[in-house]
Order: C-alpha cells, then structure tokens, then sequence
C-alpha cells in the first residue's frame, strides 16, 4: 500500500488512484472543504498554535490554515504530493508519523480522510496522541459508513475502494477510537463536504458539458468527524 502512494500517478487518477479524477481537479471542492473546517475549528477554539496534518495530500489543508496557525507541518508519503505542498510554505515529512522529530508536539493534529487507509487504527491513534500537547486536539474526519450517502448509492458509494480502504467508520465507532486513546471532550464536528459535480456525476455513469465539471457541490452526509482533547496530566 505504501508503494501505491509513493507511485507519482496516485493523486492523478485512474482505478488505483486517489479518485476517478485528479487531485489538481478536486482542488477548488478540496480548498471550500477545507475552509470550511477550519471555520469550524475556530469557533470551538481549536485553532492557533502549531498545526499537524497526516496525510497532506498537495497541502491544500495547510495552505488554507495559514492564518489560523501559527506552524503548519504535514506527512506525505507521496514524495510529489509532499513537494507540492512545502511549495506553498509548509514544513511537509514524507512518510508517516514516525518521520516527525521526536521532540515536537503540536496543539492540534489533523487526519482527514486517511484513518480508513490504516491496518491498525489503535495504533495510529495512539501514536498520534503522543504528539499532542497536554490541552491540544485530534480531529479525524473519514467518509461515513452509516451516512444517507452510502445507503442511498448502495455498492456504487464511492469511498467503497479496494485496496485502499480497509476499514470503516460511523460516528458512534469513531467516537469509541478516540475515547479509547484516552481522549477527553469526545464531541461530533461538522464537516460539510463539497465535491466537484462532474466527479458526481460520473459516479451514476453520466456526464456532463465541461463547464459544470468543476462546480462545487456541497453533499451532506458524506463524511464524519469527530473531535477529542489531550487531557492534562
């Protein structure tokens, strides 16, 4: 699996890749997703300081965080990927978690849509606690396996992806994995998803004039996200 993302043509498509359309295509719906978000973790008062993201991707997360957080560090194991995102100015590692310095801690610790790649999500979210500050955030957000999106597209629910995805979540599992790493404060947060609407479309097995292709869409229920805090001592 690392291989695959390491492979310079995963973000950019096909049947093995990230999705049936470029990253660099998603990037307008990715950017409002983002934005989003971040509005979101404002308000709760989980922004500021030093930021981490595993998985950035092209660092369109990280870029948008920039006037949110004060340091803005990602992992990548796409070597591409991660060299696009340190072009738009952010500390980026390639590989996993256990790439970052060992004497950095960050207070707040982002997973989107990659807690669904991972062979053991314990682990995971163990180690990624570890890098926390005492008071800091862990927020993960995965496609929702008990959303009215996977119910109403049945098998054709696109975040079903072999190899790719080898476990999934609902909210009420989610809440269990973080309250299980010794997270506090185990709360939903929203997450409002915008997806390119030629991306929608072809999905049904249609298409559209290319001008539609790139308007965003916003689909609820799509994605779950959960938040938990670092408790201190």
């Amino acid at each position: 699996m690392q291989q695959m993302y390491r492979d310079p043509a995963y973000y950019e498509g096909g049947t093995s890749g990230y999705a049936d359309t470029s990253y660099l295509d998603q990037e307008t719906s990715l950017r409002a997703t983002f934005k989003a978000l971040l509005r979101n973790l404002d308000r709760r008062g989980m922004a500021g300081g030093d930021l981490l993201e595993v998985g950035s991707g092209y660092g369109y997360f990280l870029d948008e965080a920039r006037s949110y957080f004060r340091r803005r560090v990602g992992t990548e194991f796409s070597e591409d990927g991660a060299a696009r995102a340190r072009e738009k100015g952010a500390e980026v590692f390639v590989g996993g978690i256990e790439q970052l310095p060992r004497d950095v801690s960050f207070d707040c610790a982002v997973a989107i849509q990659v807690i669904e790649h991972i062979y053991d999500p314990i682990a995971f979210i163990g180690e990624l606690v570890t890098r926390v500050k005492p008071g800091g955030h862990v927020v993960l957000a995965t496609p929702d396996i008990g959303g009215a999106l996977r119910k109403l597209m049945g098998r054709r629910w696109p975040s079903f992806k072999v190899p790719e995805h080898v476990v999934y979540f609902d909210f009420g599992s989610l809440q269990r994995l973080l309250a299980g790493a010794g997270l506090a404060d185990v709360r939903r947060l929203p997450y409002p998803h915008a997806f390119p609407l030629g991306l929608l479309v072809a999905k049904f097995g249609r298409s559209i004039p290319e001008p539609l292709n790139r308007m965003n869409v916003w689909v609820p229920a799509t994605t779950v996200a959960a938040s938990g805090r670092v408790p201190h001592g």
